[in-house]
């Protein structure tokens, strides 16, 4: 059987492989390098920081570790550390009750924000100012950027890191590559190729008898195990992961003064029930075979997602609220829940869980609320508490790096409750400008006037207002102001352009340059002259200075060219059709234009070709200027600029095409004298689409139809 992994060499049983056999496979070892959510030896970390609001506090104040401090949020605590819990404080109790039963606590308020102040800050009383100020938990947030940092220092570079925030105080870890690196190191013999290059053979039996777990607190093994019982593979990998995460809470000690707890095992659930186990500053290692022990014990409403609706559902349908009691419950009784809920509800008591660690930590949408007590009654109030909600989002906004494009909301939305009805509206936020205070907040403004004009709006109870559908920016994409030079800046390179100018003015001859001359070949008018014109007019009338003499009008005229843009132009339709005509003694020539005739947009400094002619040295300039930007039309030998290549071959398929056009209509009128063949016509524009008869005509397929102009 070939193998899925590219082994170096196939091997015959070896020593080591004939010892007797662990319960895990070749193929294990490598879906744990892949961070397979299946395997059976994966290892997860769920990281949560002890009583996190609270240590924050001590260590911006550098209160010792043994003092009881309390968060205070207006009358109500919102986080009390472990030395205070001593005291039988808890997070429903009042400022004041906590103050009786724990005289030495100190209770520090939250910072808020006030109206007027750019920034939010500590204020001593602000427990007295619940109407008028408005809680910030920035200082948090800022403190947990810095722990998730230091707790991706400590591990080894992606894709041998997975971090995902689950929290502004915990995350998960996926340490299974890293688990994975770490066991090849240790145990050579897993670098061996599998038996017979299958990976479906069983792994040999690691030779460690003893696991030195630390301070670890070890869950007991089930019933049915010992500890006598052999090590395998996986205990091996929950070991070394567990080092991992002690070294991972002693960084953030070390660093940043902060103490948490670590829970390590087969998949999330499990993980982030061991880090709440054992607290503070201490972690819990559940090994797979001590996973039924572990959880026969807990209440399954403190599982996740079993904690709230469907949490209530489950007790009241089997009268239980322990993992041990409803595990005697078969599928089958589960599934009266629901197909789907009952077989995820079966195996999750059982301890397993396949959700993936997902390394993204950055945040979806942002928030600031407040609850008005009592409530705002005016358009003027609510204003005044949006524009401290924008300055609060923006704030972090700005951490986030939207001024410098790294990431940038889409919709901003605004919440408003009135009694028992609330409303909320949306807008989208422009994407085509910078992203600044003053455009969230006239978005805002314009939301909670879109809900008083719909009328019951006071008295308001509680206002939020959110942005959401973060995207990253467009990486290494300047912006139309990168483009742009503004003041000092635009000032000096514009002086340093004139002055380039002037130097480049100063070095030319007097003489003025050679302009180069416009050239018209008359349009598609010119295809259709009333002459046949020989080879010898050829080299004249590619020339725009030269006209009939029968005529008081340049034949490639303004007038001609302009036709369409005249006041009263001339119709098309009043040319008959193209009539060519043969060359005799009183076909006229082409004279020199005086100057007077010379059209306007060609300088008088210059001389047409048709006028005196040039000097030697003035020959041998124009010959050298025109050999660069001209060719010579192997045809007529005519020597035109460049730019009128194509114009030119079309101006000698127009002619030929016209020849075709003579000898068809010269044949065409002998026969119409003895018959007359009818001609469907559909107008278009001043000209027809006329029939062609059954037979081709030279130069056009069969069922084409020629174009003529003739009076419409």
């Amino acid at each position: 059987m070939s193998s899925s992994q590219p082994f170096i060499q196939s091997s015959p049983l070896s020593v080591t492989a004939r010892r007797r056999k662990s319960k895990f496979t070749f193929k294990h070892l490598v879906q744990l390098s892949n961070y397979s959510t299946t395997c059976a030896l994966r290892v997860i970390a769920h990281v949560d920081l002890d009583a996190f609001y609270a240590q924050c506090e001590m260590v911006r104040l550098g209160v010792p570790e043994d003092q009881p401090l309390a968060v205070q949020q207006w009358q109500s605590l919102i986080a009390i550390n472990y030395p205070a819990r001593k005291f039988g404080l808890g997070r429903h109790i009042t400022s004041m009750e906590a103050h009786k039963l724990c005289p030495e606590l100190i209770m520090q308020h939250v910072a808020t924000w006030r109206e007027g102040d750019e920034k939010w800050a500590y204020h001593e009383d602000a427990f007295k100012h619940i109407a008028t100020h408005k809680v910030s938990l920035d200082p948090y947030r800022m403190e947990s950027r810095k722990i998730i940092a230091t707790i991706k220092e400590s591990l080894p570079a992606p894709p041998m890191q997975r971090v995902e925030k689950a929290g502004i105080d915990e995350v998960f870890l996926d340490l299974s590559a890293q688990v994975h690196s770490i066991m090849l190191g240790r145990y050579p013999e897993l670098q061996e190729p599998p038996p017979y290059d299958d990976p479906t053979e069983y792994l040999p039996r690691p030779l460690t008898t003893v696991l030195d777990w630390n301070t670890d607190a070890l869950v007991d093994l089930d019933a049915s195990e010992t500890e006598d019982d052999y090590l395998d593979w996986d205990d091996i990998a929950i070991s070394i992961g567990s080092e991992i995460v002690r070294s991972v809470r002693a960084r953030v000690r070390e660093k940043l003064k902060y103490t948490c707890s670590g829970g390590v095992a087969r998949n999330k659930m499990l993980a982030k029930l061991g880090s709440a186990h054992k607290k503070p500053n201490q972690q819990t290692v559940i090994r797979n075979r001590a996973v039924q022990h572990f959880l026969s014990g807990f209440k399954f409403t403190k599982i996740r997602n079993l904690g709230g609706k469907l949490g209530d559902d489950v007790v009241a349908m089997f009268n239980t609220d322990t993992v041990k009691d409803l595990l005697e419950q078969p599928l089958d009784q589960l599934k009266r829940m629901g197909d789907d809920t009952g077989s995820w509800l079966y195996w999750t008591i059982r301890g397993e869980d396949d959700s993936e660690v997902n390394p993204r930590t950055q945040i979806k949408s942002m928030l600031s609320a407040k609850s008005f007590r009592p409530a705002i009654s005016t358009f003027e109030q609510g204003v005044r508490w949006i524009r401290i909600f924008v300055a609060d989002i923006f704030s972090r906004c700005v951490e986030e790096g939207v001024l410098e494009n790294k990431r940038r909301p889409k919709t901003i939305n605004l919440h408003h409750r009135q009694g028992a009805q609330t409303r909320s509206k949306q807008s989208p936020i422009p994407q085509g400008k910078m992203f600044t205070e003053a455009i969230l907040f006239d978005l805002a403004k314009n939301l909670l006037a879109q809900v008083v004009v719909d009328g019951r709006a006071w008295p308001c109870a509680n206002l939020s207002l959110s942005v959401g559908g973060f995207e990253d920016g467009v990486a290494n994409n300047m912006g139309i102001g990168g483009f742009l030079v503004r003041g000092e800046e635009a000032k000096a390179l514009l002086a340093s352009e004139r002055h380039a100018f002037e130097s480049h003015v100063e070095d030319k001859d007097s003489q003025p340059p050679e302009k180069r001359r416009k050239f018209d070949n008359g349009g598609i008018q010119k295809f259709f002259l009333p002459r046949e014109i020989s080879q010898e007019d050829s080299e004249r009338d590619h020339t725009p200075f030269q006209r009939r003499e029968d005529s008081d009008e340049p034949v490639n005229s303004e007038k001609d060219n302009d036709m369409s843009e005249s006041s009263d132009p001339a119709p098309l339709s009043n040319i008959s059709k193209p009539t060519i005509c043969s060359d005799s003694p009183s076909t006229p020539k082409a004279r020199h234009l005086d100057d007077d005739d010379i059209p306007p947009d060609i300088p008088p400094d210059i001389p047409p070709p048709s006028a005196q002619p040039l000097s030697p040295s003035h020959r041998i300039s124009h010959f050298h200027q025109q050999s660069l930007n001209t060719y010579l039309c192997t045809r007529c030998s005519s020597n035109l600029p460049l730019a009128k290549k194509v114009e030119h071959e079309d101006w000698h398929f127009a002619k030929d095409l016209a020849k075709d056009l003579q000898a068809e209509e010269h044949g065409q009128t002998e026969s119409a004298r003895r018959t007359p063949v009818p001609q469907k016509s559909h107008s278009r524009g001043r000209g027809r689409l006329v029939g062609g008869g059954s037979s081709a005509v030279k130069g056009r397929e069969k069922g084409q139809r020629r174009l003529a102009f003739g009076k419409g």
